[in-house]
């Protein structure tokens, strides 16, 4: 079944690669590995904004991590010519979470993301992953994860 279908299966429709938001580009190749900028928890409604432990609760960081990897694999699918199915598998993901001092469930909201890779893409969205706080992030998004992809 190609990418492409089992997003459709799974109701998702990819928006358009987000464009960089200052002086970076949002991916660059090297060889065979596609390496993916920050991408933030932009869906439907807007930017996903808050503090993990404070604004949002786990449920709602969790959401706003599957918004960020439905928009790393925007991403993915514009460095990939358009073609999902060059993918060989999700190398890493790396998750910052905006969150208080004393909020410790990162891996929680970051699982998000994981799991969503894992849907999509089968046993090629496994992983590695890192799974970090932060005190603050851009536009005070509540997530911003990156990626690496293997693809051919």
């Amino acid at each position: 079944m190609s990418i492409e279908t089992r997003l459709a299966e799974l109701g998702v429709t990819l928006p358009d690669a987000p464009a960089p938001a200052a002086n970076y580009v949002p991916f660059v190749r090297t060889g065979s590995q596609l390496f993916v900028s920050g991408q933030l928890p932009k869906g439907e409604g807007g930017l996903v904004v808050g503090k993990l432990g404070a604004d949002l609760d786990v449920t709602a960081g969790a959401a706003a991590a599957r918004d960020c990897a439905i928009n790393l694999i925007a991403q993915l699918k514009a460095g990939c010519d358009g073609d999902l199915d060059r993918l060989v598998r999700v190398v890493k993901l790396v998750g910052f979470v905006n969150s208080t001092p004393n909020f410790a469930d990162q891996p929680a909201v970051i699982n998000g993301a994981s799991d969503f890779m894992v849907e999509v893409f089968g046993d090629k969205g496994r992983h590695a992953r890192s799974a970090v706080s932060a005190g603050a992030l851009p536009f005070n998004v509540a997530v911003e994860i990156e990626a690496i992809f293997e693809i051919e």
